[in-house]
């Protein structure tokens, strides 16, 4: 049984698309230890609760210095015993401490498809409203390890979608949740929890 930590900062509406899946047998094998949040009015949290789910917040404005709040989200994930930690909407830097822990063990959701329309500063409606003043006229989300970049890490999945000529950034990024987000991060958190997965030469080769 995979044992994951979703990390998020807002609504959780991939955390959702995650509890979901795990109800209905999209994604197997698998169940949810904890989800943390940055911001502890995060809807995320209680969508947790609701579902049973451990909520925790650890926020870096209840530390003076950065070190602590590192060494304490480390614990916290540590204290789960989790095999996979689960970027859904997070908004927090990760310290490169968690990142070589659990390398290869961290996955995200990006809303573009990388390695367009990524990296620092290109997150939420920000990459929605680069995409529509570019007029690019496919978008989509992508699934990837994270590893010491932003963004930069092996690509597991991605998935397209169409740009309309009367797209806002609000509705693009709906959008994109709707038929990339929540399809592709439940399926690559199944395909982890069944080994289908691995990485080779920096790559995902899927089984």
């Amino acid at each position: 049984m995979l044992r994951i930590g979703v990390m998020v900062s807002g609504g959780g509406t991939n955390l959702q698309a995650i509890i979901d899946g795990i109800e209905e047998g999209a994604i197997t094998n698998t169940e949810i230890a904890v989800v943390i949040s940055n911001n502890k009015n995060a809807f995320a949290l209680e969508r947790a609760k609701t579902h049973g789910i451990d909520a925790v917040c650890v926020s870096p404005r209840d530390f003076e210095d950065r070190a602590d709040f590192n060494t304490e989200l480390i614990n916290v994930i540590d204290s789960y015993n989790v095999d996979l930690v689960v970027l859904a909407g997070c908004l927090v830097v990760l310290p490169s401490e968690l990142i070589d822990k659990y390398a290869n063990k961290i996955i995200n959701i990006h809303p573009s498809l990388i390695p367009s329309f990524c990296g620092t500063g290109f997150y939420g409606l920000k990459v929605h409203e680069k995409v529509l003043e570019r007029g690019v006229k496919v978008t989509g989300a992508t699934v990837h390890f994270v590893d010491e970049g932003t963004d930069t890490g092996p690509i597991i999945f991605q998935k397209t979608v169409e740009v309309l000529d009367d797209d806002t950034p609000k509705t693009l990024q709906q959008r994109v949740m709707e038929q990339a987000e929540w399809v592709i991060m439940p399926k690559a958190i199944d395909y982890i929890a069944n080994n289908r997965l691995q990485i080779v030469n920096g790559k995902v080769i899927t089984k």
